[in-house]
């Protein structure tokens, strides 16, 4: 298991399920993770021999980094129904 979190593929891999997922469940619940396993994939390639305990860890601050930049650009905008203090028909 350690060998193979050392590996960029497995981490596209990763990438590409957990959009898969996002696609099927909605709410950005899967997108973050999808994310930080996707910037997992250049984190690996660059540098080479992290551990598999520093590669889930650098992975879950990546995911949250990601999910809270997702929530912060997509700010739940105000369903509620436009509240009209002024009548078109006053003069």
């Amino acid at each position: 298991m350690t060998g193979l979190l050392e590996l960029w593929w497995v981490w596209m891999a990763a990438a590409l399920a957990l959009a898969v997922i996002e696609v099927l469940v909605p709410g950005f619940i899967f997108l973050g993770f999808a994310i930080g396993a996707l910037i997992m994939v250049a984190v690996v390639l660059a540098s080479p021999g992290f551990s598999a305990p520093a590669l889930l860890a650098i992975f879950a601050g990546l995911s949250l980094l990601a999910w809270i930049g997702l929530r912060m650009a997509f700010k739940k905008q105000s369903t509620a129904a436009r509240i009209v203090h002024d009548d078109i028909n006053d003069t």
